[in-house]
């Protein structure tokens, strides 16, 4: 299993047709509304003192909206998603979306070509794939918490339906957040999480690292 950060220059953006005109109106508000909750574009750090974990405790998971994207969801600048389409990655990147983390293989992605896509648009791209109990390692949950808590924001993480997102969530939301096990558990639910096998994993992880 092989982690890739590929960081890309920002490029010109070509605006959509007039007929992308009410799609944009609403892509404003999504901009400012992303805005207000980040903040800034990167002020997370990998050891976090306790008045940030409990910021980050004090906020909530909450059903979003931005193109066509299913099963998307925000948490302050923090964005978990299903698969976008190129069309809804566009209209990401016109909310001010910084980066995008990637959990799904290559194999998965029938030939869509997310990286490259990601550096026609000008944002950060990290491809950390795995899928399955056997794949759910140390190493995801340790680099999932890392680049939640310092990756440029607004962030979206995605798989294929936001089930692997939801359990590399509660890890850290759990030893970053400071939140219990079981409102972590219910968090990553709404998000997505279905496997039952990810739970376990993520509570002996917890477990070994407090």
């Amino acid at each position: 299993m092989s982690v890739q950060i590929v960081d890309v220059s920002q490029t010109p953006y070509v605006h959509r047709s007039e007929g992308q005109r009410m799609k944009t109106i609403r892509t404003v508000s999504i901009v400012l509304g992303l805005a207000m909750a980040v903040g800034c574009a990167d002020c997370g750090s990998p050891e976090m003192d306790h008045g940030e974990s409990a910021v980050i405790a004090a906020q909530t998971v909450q059903a979003h909206e931005l193109g066509a994207i299913r099963n998307l969801h925000a948490f302050g600048g923090i964005l978990t998603a299903g698969q976008p389409s190129a069309e809804d990655f566009e209209e990401a990147r016109k909310a001010g979306v910084a980066t995008v983390v990637n959990m799904r293989h290559e194999r998965e992605m029938k030939g869509f070509d997310e990286g490259a896509l990601m550096a026609d648009l000008g944002i950060t791209y990290v491809e950390m794939p795995w899928n399955g109990p056997d794949e759910l390692t140390d190493e995801i949950f340790d680099r999932s918490r890392e680049i939640l808590n310092t990756a440029a924001q607004p962030l979206m993480v995605h798989c294929g339906s936001a089930n692997r997102v939801g359990a590399v969530w509660i890890p850290w939301r759990v030893l970053d957040g400071g939140i219990s096990f079981e409102e972590a558990l219910a968090e990553a639910k709404t998000i997505g999480l279905r496997t039952p096998a990810y739970a376990p994993k993520a509570r002996d992880y917890i477990e070994r690292h407090r």
